[in-house]
């Protein structure tokens, strides 16, 4: 059958299938990545590295190590983390990039670590951005980062997919920041939400790789798990560029014209006839200049219409790994060409690494920003992540060229954060006030988007020896979307070290509803909505639950964040939309009185069909695979890794 470009990736990085197996939307593969980031997290993944029982990397070309978060501090507590991670570094032969080197993302870029048709994690939300390269980019947790380092190998639930059709040419003066902004803005409702997404269309060619990388970065804030650029000329002519530089640094190894001729020959695509859950269509010809906030990026109003409102600002910001290469560079100093920053803002400027500052440099940018007011800031996250120098005080307005404006994410909580393009953020800084390109007529943009009514193939499922084939257990239906980790968790035992399981397991759920505790039984299977689990990465979130004695969570779709860490501690989360409606309506009384937490009858979960029966009907499940299964019987990931390891 014919697959997406998603499904083949991840098909070419897969160990241990069963022979003849075609990897599908829904399945659950152990996968070996091309390379696997970290960045200041790093320190937190050595100890789990350690705890593992791992003496020595399994391949120790595959990790990539870079310092790019807090890089403003020099206190002796954070130097003296970042040289434990370069010693570390050093004694396993990992490759090491400073503080100062640049952000982790656009490190990987440059530095020939990000292949087209390769699969490229790192320990960080905002790995999509690798799919500006064509290449399969996404997150994996810290935990997953220690299980790579020490066996290479980890666990990936392949997402459905979904095709975002670009029309036309877009007009001058849109930036890709623009496009990305209108697609979160405009398609807002959970059409992508942990989808992969494959763009289409002519409207690609005319797209820069600086714009492709910004566009498909914040395809995390738009709610997906890959945001992937199919191969052409322009991806050819830039790994061009970029082996040339590696080959002068005697890198030619990492990226070579051998490499390139070998995908343009036969570049990663999808198959013909592959099957989508979703076809989005956008006319780059109607896209005009727009921010996003404040508080979020699914909330866009156009340039034309929010500069008539002349919003103060206080701070404006050009840095991050979404809009802080020199393209974007060049764009700001082009607007202040002539100008200045205005009386009572503050404009920080970051290169996302130190050889952009460098090229900046070279060609006058860099100094133009300087002139015109700009304050630097060494190449790094600094406020986009609310680390460093510049954060926004009580009541202050910022207009960024980063990627996510949450409430509080930049500095204090009660401050506004909007989100524009280099060339928006260059202007609101002379003006005063959010502005930006005063040449565009305001214009309705249409919505197009098609369920193409997408459903996972039924299959049988292999089951292992010691997994069982079916269970059954009471449903509990929490009929809520979005509930989040604070609810099923809360913070203030999150960073409580002194609790045992059976005392953690008191805590489950009291931030949502109090009377869970009365109502759950060991056994009980919860039934909920959307995006189950979304907010932190906590892992207690998902170990509570289980040893609360919740058997399983089936849900209509879980946050993917969550999912990872369910599945690396042995706790099952199975999708099934259907079921989870199913249950809703059923309840529907008893929902709309405000109950929280409903008991109802029994499910039976048939692992080999992957189906639930609940009131007689049957419903489709995602598959518990094999790799799935395994993880659960050696008892989450790194006991599956020592277990491999033979430790």
């Amino acid at each position: 059958m014919a697959q997406t470009v998603t499904e083949k990736i991840v098909q070419a990085h897969s160990v241990d299938l069963t022979p003849g197996h075609e990897v599908r939307a829904g399945d659950m593969v152990t996968v070996r990545p091309f390379h696997v980031m970290t960045h200041d997290n790093t320190g937190a993944v050595i100890p789990k590295f350690k705890e593992i029982g791992a003496t020595r990397m399994a391949d120790p070309s595959q990790p990539v190590f870079t310092l790019d978060h807090n890089v403003q501090d020099t206190s002796e507590a954070n130097l003296k983390k970042y040289r434990a991670i370069e010693d570390f570094a050093a004694e396993h032969s990992v490759v090491f990039h400073p503080a100062g080197a640049g952000i982790g993302h656009q490190l990987m870029i440059e530095n020939g670590f990000v292949h087209p048709g390769a699969l490229v994690v790192a320990s960080d939300s905002h790995s999509n951005t690798y799919g500006g390269l064509s290449a399969l980019g996404t997150p994996v947790v810290r935990t997953d980062a220690a299980a790579l380092w020490a066996g290479g190998t980890t666990w990936w639930q392949v997402p459905r997919t979904v095709k975002v059709i670009l029309e036309g040419e877009p007009k001058p003066g849109v930036s890709g920041k623009d496009i990305i902004i209108t697609l979160c803005g405009l398609y807002n409702s959970g059409e992508v939400l942990n989808a992969a997404i494959e763009f289409h269309g002519e409207g690609i060619q005319y797209l820069s790789i600086p714009e492709r990388l910004t566009i498909a970065n914040m395809t995390t804030e738009w709610g997906a798990l890959v945001g992937w650029f199919p191969f052409d000329g322009a991806t050819a002519a830039y790994l061009r560029q970029r082996a040339a530089v590696l080959a002068e640094r005697g890198l030619s190894a990492r990226l070579s014209e051998s490499d390139i001729k070998d995908w343009e020959a036969e570049p990663p695509c999808a198959d013909e006839g592959a099957e989508y859950a979703t076809e989005i269509r956008l006319d780059l010809g109607a896209v005009t200049p727009h921010v996003c906030g404040p508080d979020s990026v699914g909330v866009m109003e156009s340039v034309t219409s929010i500069s008539r409102k002349k919003i103060k600002v206080h701070k404006a910001y050009l840095l991050s790994c979404t809009n802080a290469r020199l393209e974007d560079l060049a764009e700001a100093a082009e607007v202040l060409d002539g100008n200045s920053v205005t009386e009572g803002v503050e404009l920080y400027v970051a290169a996302a690494s130190a050889e952009i500052q460098e090229q900046a440099e070279a060609q006058g940018i860099w100094g133009e920003l300087i002139e015109a007011g700009a304050i630097p800031l060494p190449p790094g996250c600094g406020a986009c992540i609310g680390l460093g120098i510049g954060l926004l005080e009580s009541g202050e307005v910022g207009i960024s060229a980063t990627n996510r404006n949450f409430k509080g994410r930049m500095g204090a909580r009660d401050a506004k954060a909007y989100l524009g393009s280099p060339a928006v953020v260059a202007a609101s800084a002379i003006a005063g006030h959010i502005t930006g390109p005063d040449r565009f007529k305001e214009k309705q943009l249409e919505y197009r988007c098609e369920d193409l009514g997408w459903k996972p193939a039924a299959r049988t499922v292999e089951i292992k020896e010691g997994f069982p084939s079916s269970l059954e257990g009471r449903a509990l239906l929490l009929p809520t979307d979005n509930l989040n980790t604070d609810g099923i968790y809360g913070k203030d035992v999150t960073y409580r070290d002194d609790l045992d399981p059976e005392e953690m397991a008191t805590y489950a759920m009291l931030n949502y509803d109090p009377a869970f505790q009365e109502i759950a039984s060991d056994g009980d299977v919860i039934v909920a909505g959307r995006n189950f689990g979304t907010g932190s990465s906590r892992e207690q979130a998902a170990t509570a639950l289980k040893f609360r004695g919740i058997r399983m969570v089936i849900a209509a779709s879980f946050s993917q964040t969550y999912l990872r860490n369910a599945f690396n501690n042995a706790f099952i989360c199975i999708e099934s939309p259907d079921l989870s409606a199913a249950l809703m309506a059923a309840h529907e009384a008893e929902v709309e009185a405000g109950t929280k937490t409903i008991a109802s009858d029994s499910i039976a979960v048939n692992f080999k069909t992957a189906t639930a029966k609940w009131r007689d009907q049957d419903f489709a499940l995602s598959p518990v695979g094999p790799a799935a299964q395994e993880l659960l019987l050696a008892g989450g990931l790194e006991a599956l890794t020592r277990q491999r390891l033979g430790l």
